[in-house]
């Protein structure tokens, strides 16, 4: 069955780019697929002059040559050079906002696609891993989660489009009992990993960021269309830098340790002493809280070689995290 144009073209450019010497218009219709099929001379001659005159208009630097010094046969190939794009250079930000999307996107339709184009970036040399930008990338594994909030985002943004206040169920950490909030909401930003709103809480009078994790699933909006706008010059991302940003140390908390474990919270800790935790030998050590939801995290992740033993809203939030990722291992295996 005789092949469509457009893939007689692409074959035609696949094969003059990969070669660098000049191939001639017999090999051409030798190995080329859709110039074989059983043209005559002058059928094949028509159809590859054309081919050539639109790959020129299509801007493809196609050039002539002799085929070799010992053969002045007229022949043809590709520019690599001028044919390759140039290196693609993206600011952090925009490196960033390309991993975003594939977040976004993450659909069994666009998944795929979205996820090669982050390793074309990459491979590209494209810092794709931006620990300087609002969103820290490393992998698409550690991009901001969506799972799970995919509506609330959505009921969130078209909210905000329509200039109307949102009412939801908001907790402050894992361990607390949802409230009801009502929020005038101005946008929705990124920081390191996690999607904040940010907004005049009309309860508390005054501007909050609600992280979407921590928001039910029940969100709806009221009130008027146009009602809400966003004062002019707010910077929303340097409310959310101020407001989950680094902070000094809230405290002290004491961490038990495997010998040989958990090197990086070593680091920056203190060792109060030696400890046998359920039979294991290891250290008591001492380390500023800073963010108890970000060191509940890192404590988390060290799984049995660290616990948390002090203070004890650490140590629930470790627990309900380690609790967590039990119930989904399970859900896994089941």
């Amino acid at each position: 069955m005789a092949i469509s144009k457009v893939e007689r073209l692409m074959n035609l450019v696949i094969a003059l780019l990969s070669t660098r010497n000049f191939i001639t218009a017999e090999r051409i219709r030798e190995t080329v697929s859709g110039y074989s099929d059983n043209a005559s001379d002058e059928a094949f001659s028509r159809m590859f002059e054309r081919d050539k005159n639109e790959l020129r208009d299509l801007g493809i630097p196609l050039e002539t040559g002799r085929v070799s010094q010992f053969d002045p046969t007229e022949g043809y190939r590709i520019n690599r050079e001028a044919y390759a794009l140039p290196a693609v250079e993206l600011t952090a930000d925009e490196a960033a906002a390309v991993a975003v999307a594939t977040q976004l996107w993450e659909s069994p339709e666009l998944i795929t696609a979205t996820q090669g184009a982050l390793l074309k970036l990459r491979a590209a040399g494209v810092d794709v891993d931006a620990p300087h930008t609002d969103v820290a990338i490393a992998s698409t594994a550690a991009l901001p989660s969506m799972r799970g909030s995919e509506e609330v985002l959505g009921i969130l943004l078209s909210a905000i489009d329509s200039g109307q206040a949102v009412q939801f169920s908001h907790r402050p950490t894992r361990s607390d009992p949802y409230t009801t909030r009502t929020v005038e909401p101005w946008g929705v930003v990124t920081n390191k990993g996690r999607w904040y709103l940010v907004g005049h809480d009309r309860d508390r009078d005054a501007i909050r960021t609600f992280r979407l994790s921590r928001i039910g699933a029940e969100v709806r909006a009221i009130g008027p269309r146009g009602a809400v706008q966003r004062p002019d010059g707010t910077d929303l991302r340097d409310i959310v830098d101020r407001a989950v940003g680094e902070f000094p140390s809230i405290g002290q908390a004491k961490v038990w340790v495997a010998d040989g474990r958990a090197t990086a919270l070593r680091r920056r800790a203190t060792v109060v002493g030696p400890c046998t935790l359920g039979g294991r030998a290891g250290e008591e050590i001492q380390l500023d809280i800073g963010m108890v939801d970000r060191l509940a995290r890192e404590i988390a992740s060290y799984g049995p070689d660290a616990v948390a033993l002090e203070p004890e809203s650490l140590r629930a939030d470790v627990l309900e995290r380690l609790r967590a990722q039990a119930e989904r291992t399970n859900e896994v295996r089941a």
